[in-house]
């Protein structure tokens, strides 16, 4: 695979979770103690909502991908142990979304996630 430990971060699996129908791909892609820590208008930076695990990560997965909404990854740069991606939604009814996630990597699979989302309103 071109890299010493064979764990590099697969970019394109993170593109097909995101812009799939299910959350199933992006989850296979989080630690089994993965943490993500959510900022946004109804969780701020000093009271974030905090996800540890695979099973709680599971949970919000499947209610976004529940939404009648599509998921874009726009860009992602890996750089050693992290990386940022930026992902655009949009509802059905043109409601936009625009979350930034830096993460941090382990063995290749997603350690920790900080993301940060904004909406329309």
């Amino acid at each position: 695979m071109g890299t010493a430990t064979g764990s590099a971060f697969d970019t394109e699996a993170l593109r097909r979770g995101i812009e799939g129908n299910t959350g199933n791909t992006l989850l296979s892609l989080y630690a089994d103690d993965a943490e993500i820590r959510v900022i946004d208008r109804n969780t701020q930076p000093s009271h974030p909502r905090i996800l540890h695990g695979r099973g709680e990560i599971a949970e919000m997965l499947d209610d976004v991908y529940r939404r009648d909404m599509i998921h874009k990854l726009d860009r992602c740069v890996v750089q050693g142990d992290h990386a940022a991606f930026t992902e655009s939604c949009q509802y059905g009814d043109g409601t936009r979304v625009l979350a930034e996630s830096m993460i941090t990597l382990r063995d290749g699979k997603i350690a920790e996630q900080i993301l940060i989302q904004a909406w329309d309103e």
